[in-house]
């Protein structure tokens, strides 16, 4: 499990700045957080170094960019040795329209979240998944709304 990192109400302020918006200018998340710039920086700067912020990125909207269909994956295997499951890590790893890939304990051993613009576009992702390696099951379900979607994690239990 990783290690977990105290922080304290200013951090945590810091982070909810970032998590709303990351190009926010450092002078306005200083000003809200209550400290000047150089100490404010400084903080960012300790995140970044412990490993709380891993990167910053912009958030794109899928239907403008005409990948707004969203299929849940569920991948069942008979094989669990760990070359396999690396060979089809990697190999899942390579295909773009795989955005999320989970190991999973119960009936699943992987769930995928595959972004595409249409049902045929993703016939052409689960053919190539197949192709990667022995699948025992694969199941798709297709989102048909999208209730709640965030990056931005809870803060209070750091």
């Amino acid at each position: 499990m990783a290690e977990t990192i105290t922080l304290d109400a200013i951090d945590r302020r810091i982070l909810a700045c970032l998590q709303e918006d990351a190009t926010r200018p450092l002078e306005a998340i200083a000003a809200a957080v209550g400290l000047s710039p150089s100490p404010c920086w400084r903080r960012i700067r300790k995140l970044e170094e412990a490993g709380v912020i891993l990167r910053r990125v912009a958030l794109l909207d899928p239907d403008k960019l005409n990948v707004g269909v969203t299929v849940f994956v569920m991948v069942r295997t008979s094989r669990h040795e760990a070359d396999w499951a690396k060979h089809f890590c990697e190999a899942v790893a390579k295909i773009p329209e795989v955005v999320e890939l989970w190991r999973m304990s119960g009936q699943v051993d992987y769930l995928l979240r595959v972004v595409v613009p249409d049902i045929a576009a993703y016939d052409r992702v689960y053919k190539r998944l197949i192709a990667v390696a022995d699948l025992y099951d694969v199941s798709s379900s297709f989102a048909m709304e999208r209730i709640k979607n965030t990056t931005a994690l809870p803060l209070d239990y750091a």
